[in-house]
């Protein structure tokens, strides 16, 4: 089977260098990966994507690398061997967990993605289209979010470390008590999710696992270049993640 990550980027990279040049996405990245790692209290304000820049290096640097990161995760836990009819993308971004996840399954899985950003919604829709995947995207809160279903799988990357205490609580009640399969992806560094002992406790008593994650990279010259000219390193694609299957 042909893989589709390398038209897709391409694809991605000639939307978003069409509007910017490489060293206004490099700028707006720098300034991205600060606010992840030293300014995660602005993250829930919108932060993220508040300028075109950021949002473009949203999309073509942490997009790509968080879709072939889920594949990998998906493909290490066979979450894909009992293929899902729909799978749900809670705090969707562009849309990569989601599709990651589909285009595992045989048939492939149709796609709702949820998000509190219009734009992210609109680059969701743009990700399903041109993998080829059937689904939507919409703008929502996560903590009302339909979840049941023993054939709806449920997605979170990079997604509860950015939601207030008592809707993260609130949330791991509800995932946990649907049917389907829930995947939850978090960044390795404990201080960005100081949470999850508890949620990793609560996923174990629920039939679940815990897992730490350290994949070698293999990416694109623009991506490797935008990582270089960032000062970034990836030369892993690294990450935490609880998974519990349908029960």
């Amino acid at each position: 089977m042909t893989d589709p990550f390398p038209s897709w980027f391409a694809a991605l990279e000639q939307r978003h260098l069409a509007v910017l040049e490489f060293r206004e996405v490099r700028k707006a990245l720098q300034s991205l990966s600060s606010l992840y790692v030293e300014r995660r209290g602005r993250l829930g304000g919108g932060a993220a994507l508040d300028s075109a820049g950021k949002r473009a290096a949203f999309a073509l640097f942490y997009g790509p690398l968080h879709f072939l990161l889920l594949r990998a995760i998906i493909r290490a836990l066979n979450a894909a061997a009992t293929p899902p009819r729909m799978i749900v993308d809670l705090g969707c971004g562009t849309g990569v967990a989601g599709a990651a996840w589909a285009l595992e399954c045989t048939p492939k899985a149709a796609l709702e993605g949820i998000d509190v950003s219009g734009w992210a919604t609109g680059e969701a829709r743009w990700t399903y289209g041109r993998l080829g995947l059937t689904g939507q995207a919409r703008r929502g809160d996560l903590a009302r979010v339909a979840l049941t279903g023993r054939q709806t799988a449920v997605v979170a990357a990079f997604t509860v470390n950015e939601l207030e205490t008592a809707a993260r609580g609130a949330l791991r009640a509800r995932l946990l008590d649907q049917s389907g399969p829930v995947l939850v992806v978090e960044p390795l560094a404990r201080g960005a999710a100081p949470w999850w002992d508890e949620w990793e406790a609560a996923f174990r008593a629920a039939g679940g696992r815990a897992d730490e994650w350290r994949f070698p990279a293999e990416l694109p010259p623009t991506l490797k270049k935008l990582d270089r000219a960032a000062g970034l390193d990836h030369a892993q694609l690294t990450a935490r993640s609880l998974f519990r299957p349908a029960v």
